[in-house]
């Protein structure tokens, strides 16, 4: 009860702090629109009636948290889920090429570090090229992919999956690579003792070793993966997805439908990884780790 409490209080403090900070910016940021309004109408406003339209503004320059959380709810709960509108469909439509481009970065990601760990060559050669590919900017990577793919006729969930793949793997590489390399000299001269080969040695001592870096690297995958999906329905003109919806609240000037989206994904964000870090427990218990 007291971890529960003493991880709860933070956490509460730090989102309290963030919501009177939003509602501040709220009303300096709409106030100077809201102004101009009243002068057009030939209004006075009081202080409190001022600040009273800032944060009720129908597209403001940045909607209040109760503005957002009004359309997050209805688009989430009061909307059928097949309607294009639906924030539940539109997340779903970028969680499918999430969840693809996920699992081709965890298991490229892991090939490449099982080579750069046994293969001394990959190791100087591969390793630089790997950190190097991450300078580059994912949205001048985006419409390259598309555009390339497209030219080979491949279309839809391909491109934004690769997308993803080429955020996510990189976190999966390093992270394997530090935990198949994490077996202290001691136990590897110890399985050398007792004449295990280089199988034998990969699989009892450095893949276990590996998985608790591994599960807190796909953390971090999952995450940039879902920054990928997003980034791929933007130059591909997606009519779904919560790309899409970012799109439409931008050429439409719906502030609040825009927040409204990245809201959504990062509760998908926040449900991924906590699905990922339940698994990774279940695996350590399985493999007969003990709670810390």
């Amino acid at each position: 009860m007291d971890t529960f409490r003493d991880k709860l209080v933070p956490v509460t403090s730090i989102l309290a702090g963030v919501v009177v900070l939003w509602y501040v910016f709220a009303v300096i940021l709409n106030t100077p629109f809201q102004r101009d309004l009243d002068r057009r109408a030939g209004e006075t406003s009081t202080f409190s009636e001022l600040i009273g339209k800032t944060l009720s503004q129908p597209k403001p320059t940045l909607p209040a948290p109760h503005q957002v959380a009004v359309n997050f709810f209805e688009n989430t709960f009061l909307r059928p889920i097949t309607s294009n509108r639906s924030l539940v469909y539109n997340a779903w439509v970028t969680l499918s090429s999430t969840l693809l481009g996920f699992a081709f970065g965890t298991a490229l990601g892991i090939i490449i570090a099982v080579g750069i760990v046994h293969v001394a060559t990959l190791d100087r050669s591969l390793m630089p090229w790997i950190i190097a590919s991450q300078t580059i900017p994912i949205l001048a990577v985006a419409p390259m992919i598309i555009v390339v793919l497209g030219a080979v006729g491949i279309s839809g969930l391909i491109p934004k999956a690769m997308i993803s793949t080429y955020l996510s793997f990189f976190p999966v590489t390093v992270g394997m690579v530090k935990g198949l390399r994490s077996p202290e000299i001691m136990h590897l001269d110890l399985m050398h003792t007792y004449n295990a080969s280089a199988s034998q040695t990969f699989w009892k001592l450095r893949v276990p070793a590996s998985v608790p870096f591994l599960f807190t690297s796909m953390k971090v995958a999952v995450a940039a993966s879902l920054v990928g999906a997003i980034v791929g329905e933007l130059p591909t003109g997606a009519v779904a997805g919560i790309g899409a919806k970012l799109l439409a609240g931008a050429y439409y000037s719906q502030s609040i439908d825009i927040w409204s989206a990245l809201v959504a994904g990062s509760v998908v964000a926040a449900l991924l990884v906590m699905v990922v870090g339940i698994a990774g427990r279940i695996v350590d218990r399985a493999m007969g780790g003990r709670p810390a």
